[in-house]
């Protein structure tokens, strides 16, 4: 049977292999597996590619949120709002500090964070903003920022998917006080093991986020503030930086993929992603809605075809945010995009007749239906 995989990491391996082992056999040569050279490397070079005023490698995209909220000072009795929909790790480190997490509805048509929403959750306790970039499409960075410089609210960019992403012509990551992306080796720029990195626009702020990452250390055994291990292995900064090589283009395969998938679904009864003209998508996940999700996703699985459901159950009914006090119907959009969101596979190794394939599995699974596009998204608009 034909196999179509969400990823295809093995194949993508085969790409880098001879100058990957040539990293590994460089720091064992060198023996410095901690804040080598590579590390700083890694910093530059994103930098200078994002556009950012500091660059911080860290140990996970987890641990970027974590730091980012202790270098802005946000702690117990602190308010912070973000969306429902994303990955849980958004919220965990904010409970992580002892802030609360406010949960607010999304857009409907990209999914991210809604800047009305987030106008309306705001009060006296609120000191941050955390706007996901959800999939690899920019959320609306101006009118968040916005709100926050009218209510001195500090805003935080989850761009764990959105790496190489744009927004008005500006790069993701460089549209907030602090941002936060992932290595995890599904990304898009993804490492072998763990990693992450915080951008600031601030080179003081970004000055904090380093000291933090090392314990808070200024300079050797000199502590100004609490913080944390969470730096990058050399290794792993070492074998991110033969993967950059490659970065936008694999991103630019990833868009054409996602347009092959616009056309041929076009008429098929399912709700193709929606991209404003002013954002650069890279689509992290290419994701739809449809109906009858789950027996879609059964179908496609019995014809070699992967899928993922991110994410099956909103954070705001979560076990455990239970004491937040939030219920079903709360949030009725994020709900209803749990049920029916679907991401079908679009990594860059993927061939046009693979993703000719799988909207063809599509196609045959609605062959004999009735059923109209789900309403709840807006028609793809073109890149």
């Amino acid at each position: 049977m034909r196999q179509v995989t969400m990823l295809d990491l093995a194949t993508e391996h085969k790409i880098f292999e001879d100058d990957i082992r040539a990293v590994v056999d460089t720091v064992l040569s060198n023996q410095k597996f901690i804040n080598g050279p590579y590390v700083g490397e890694l910093e530059a070079a994103l930098r200078e590619r994002t556009g950012a005023a500091a660059a911080v490698a860290v140990s996970n995209g987890t641990d970027a949120l974590l730091c980012s909220l202790m270098a802005l000072g946000i702690g117990p009795g602190d308010e912070v709002i973000l969306p429902s929909f994303t990955f849980f790790a958004t919220a965990g480190a904010v409970h992580r500090v002892g802030a609360k997490p406010v949960f607010v509805e999304v857009d409907r048509q990209t999914f991210n964070i809604d800047p009305q929403a987030v106008e309306a959750a705001v009060t006296d306790k609120t000191k941050a903003i955390i706007a996901v970039h959800l999939f690899g499409q920019c959320a609306e960075m101006d009118a968040i920022a916005e709100i926050a410089l009218r209510r001195n609210i500090r805003v935080i960019e989850d761009a764990a998917q959105a790496l190489g992403g744009t927004y008005h012509g500006r790069n993701a990551c460089t549209l907030s006080d602090l941002a936060c992306v992932s290595f995890y080796p599904t990304k898009n720029l993804g490492g072998y093991g763990e990693g992450g990195m915080v951008f600031a626009q601030d080179e003081a702020l970004g000055t904090i986020v380093r000291q933090l990452r090392n314990h808070g250390e200024s300079e050797r055994y000199v502590h100004e503030r609490v913080g944390g291990n969470f730096r990058l292995d050399t290794m792993k900064a070492g074998i991110l930086l033969v993967k950059l090589s490659s970065w936008e283009s694999f991103n630019e395969r990833r868009r054409a993929n996602a347009a092959m998938y616009d056309r041929l679904l076009a008429e098929a009864p399912v709700a193709t992603p929606y991209v404003p003209s002013h954002i650069r998508h890279v689509y992290h996940q290419y994701s739809i809605l449809c109906h009858q999700r789950d027996e879609l996703r059964s179908f496609l699985a019995d014809r070699g075809v992967q899928s993922g459901i991110y994410y099956a159950i909103p954070l705001h009914l979560q076990k455990c945010f239970e004491g937040l006090g939030y219920r079903r119907g709360d949030l009725p959009v994020t709900e209803e995009l749990c049920d029916k969101i679907l991401s079908l596979p679009c990594h860059p190794m993927l061939a046009e007749d693979d993703v000719d394939y799988v909207a063809s599995c599509v196609h045959e699974y609605y062959a004999s239906s009735e059923l109209e596009r789900p309403a709840i998204a807006a028609a793809n608009q073109s890149r």
